[in-house]
């Protein structure tokens, strides 16, 4: 599903070049559920975001499926990002200024998805995650483990080939966290590729394989 190839990000220091991720090869298939791990600074969320193509500025060669990422211009990875990527980010990212209905609403608006057929994905969504009595509320209006929900709701309301979260539970309470990690475990096991970043090795016991960072380096 995923193959990315001598993948190596670096900033200019000085006359100097501080690299982020060196020589990094990894395959995802599709179906798997693999956990991200690696001290501070490794290059965790680095990584993430590239196979999120949110980051252009690194080299080495990345497919998607039989796509050639590497070789593409920004607004066509944008387009296949939106169809096929969801993401979930600890600080939950969700509109402030929009209700959850809205929030949940607009990645279909990305697909041209006709509003009636929208009406009809949120509110299966919103029954889905148990939501329903929360559509009307802004975000300021929820705890913490509530956004973190509709923000999973969000990231898989398009149905997605992959969804990539990075520390999905780092504002949350044990329990809240153990909530969104058995609903990311529910939905791997309805075919959903999931990647995501953790530090605890809790989360990583939910996922079948675990890629470790050190420095930018792979590890074994």
């Amino acid at each position: 599903m995923i193959r990315l190839e001598n993948i190596e990000k670096y900033y200019p220091q000085g006359l100097q070049k501080y690299y982020v991720l060196r020589r990094v090869s990894i395959e995802i298939k599709e179906g798997e559920f693999v956990s991200i791990m690696g001290p501070s600074g490794a290059g965790k969320s680095t990584l993430l975001h590239i196979i999120g193509m949110h980051d252009a500025g690194w080299d080495g060669e990345y497919y998607f499926g039989d796509v050639a990422i590497h070789k593409m211009k920004p607004k066509d990875r944008a387009e296949i990002r939106n169809r096929n990527i969801g993401f979930v980010f600890q600080s939950y990212h969700l509109l402030d200024h929009l209700t959850v209905y809205e929030n949940l609403e607009i990645p279909l608006s990305y697909r041209d998805v006709k509003k009636s057929e929208r009406e009809a994905i949120v509110g299966d969504v919103l029954d889905k995650f148990n939501i329903v009595g929360k559509k009307d509320l802004y975000p300021n209006q929820l705890s913490g483990g509530q956004q973190q929900l509709v923000g999973v709701a969000r990231a898989v309301i398009a149905n997605p080939k992959i969804i990539l979260a990075d520390e999905p539970t780092g504002n949350l309470h044990s329990s809240q966290g153990k909530e969104i990690m058995e609903l990311f475990k529910r939905l791997n096991d309805e075919g959903t590729t999931i990647v995501q970043v953790t530090h605890s090795d809790v989360n990583a016991a939910y996922g079948n394989r675990i890629i470790n960072l050190a420095d930018g380096w792979l590890k074994d």
